[in-house]
C-alpha cells in the first residue's frame, strides 16, 4: 500500500488497488475503481490519493478524476462509516483528503457520470473544473443517514450553487439531474459517456497552452481570502513579470501581430494595384 506521502514524483512507481493511474507529461488521470460498491471512497482510496497529492505536489500536472463503470462515486464507504466515531470524525478522514485535492497546484477536472453522491459529491466539489454526463446524479443525501456532509459540502456548496439550492441540499436531500447541475454550473458541460474523457483531455490541452507558472499562481490568487487583496495580485503578478516565459509569451505574441499586419498590407497593395490593373 503506498503511504499518505510516498510518492516520488513518478506515480509508476506505485501500486494501488482502488484507483487507475495514468501518467502522461502535463497530467495524470486517476480513475476511482472499486465498481463493486459504486466507487465507494474507503480509507484505501483516500491513502491511495494522498499518494497522488504527493507526486502532484513534487511535479505539478493537471489532474483529471473520473470513475469507472457509469458511476463517478456513490459516496464514502457506509460499512466503514458506519463503524467511525467521534475520534475517527474529529481526524477528518475524507476533508482532509478533499481540501489536498482542492489546493493543488495545477488545476483539478473532475469528469463526473452515473452517480455522484455524499463524499462523491464533495470531491467532485473540491475540483476546479466539473463536465459531465446526461445521466449524472450529483447531491448529498448524508442527513438521510444521521450525519452531515462534513468533508466540504457545508461551506463548498453554497459557493458554487448559492444558498438557497444548496440548503435544499442539504436539508432536504435533493439530488439535481445532470441538466438541473448545468442549469446552475455546478457542472460547465455535459457529454455522452463515451466523450467525456476526450472532453476532459480537451479541457486539459487548453490549461496545457497556458503558462504553467501563471497558471499556478492564478489558482493560488483566486483562492486567497478577500483580505488578501489586491496585495496579493500585486505580488504575485511581480513574480510573473520576472519571469522568462512572460517575455517569450509576449514577444511571440507581438511578432505575430506584426506578421498579420505586413501580411495584411501585401494583401491591400495587391488589391489596390489589381484595381488599378483593372
Amino acid at each position: 500500500m503506498p503511504g499518505q506521502d510516498s510518492a516520488d514524483g513518478h506515480l509508476g512507481t506505485l501500486q494501488f488497488s482502488t484507483i487507475l493511474v495514468e501518467e502522461r507529461a502535463d497530467r495524470v488521470v486517476v480513475l476511482l475503481n472499486r465498481p463493486d460498491v459504486r466507487n465507494a471512497i474507503d480509507q484505501q482510496m483516500v491513502d491511495e490519493l494522498h499518494a497522488v497529492c504527493a507526486a502532484l505536489e513534487k511535479e505539478p500536472k493537471v489532474l483529471i478524476i473520473a470513475g469507472t463503470e457509469g458511476v463517478f462515486a456513490s459516496g464514502a464507504d457506509i460499512a466503514q462509516l458506519r463503524e467511525r466515531r467521534r475520534d475517527d470524525a474529529l481526524q477528518g478522514i475524507n476533508s482532509t483528503i478533499f481540501v489536498r485535492i482542492a489546493k493543488l497546484p495545477m488545476p483539478v477536472i473532475a469528469a463526473l457520470d452515473g452517480y455522484c453522491l455524499g463524499g462523491g459529491a464533495e470531491l467532485a466539489y473540491a475540483a476546479d473544473f466539473r463536465i459531465g454526463t446526461p445521466a449524472v446524479r450529483i447531491g448529498n443525501p448524508e442527513t438521510g443517514l444521521g450525519i452531515l456532509a462534513a468533508a466540504g459540502a457545508s461551506w463548498r456548496l453554497k459557493e458554487l450553487v448559492g444558498e438557497p439550492l444548496a440548503k435544499e441540499i442539504l436539508l432536504a436531500g435533493r439530488v439535481l439531474k445532470a441538466e438541473e447541475a448545468l442549469a446552475v454550473n455546478l457542472v460547465t458541460e455535459l457529454h455522452e459517456a463515451a466523450e467525456l474523457m476526450d472532453a476532459a483531455h480537451r479541457l486539459a490541452d487548453r490549461i496545457a497552452r497556458q503558462d504553467p507558472l501563471a497558471v499556478r499562481i492564478t489558482k493560488s490568487v483566486f483562492h486567497a481570502p478577500a483580505e488578501a487583496h489586491p496585495l496579493i495580485d500585486q505580488l504575485a503578478q511581480g513574480i510573473l513579470f520576472e519571469s522568462q516565459a512572460k517575455f517569450d509569451r509576449m514577444q511571440n505574441f507581438l511578432d505575430r501581430k506584426s506578421t498579420d499586419r505586413k501580411n495584411s498590407d501585401k494583401k491591400n497593395d495587391k488589391n489596390t494595384t489589381d484595381g488599378t490593373k483593372s
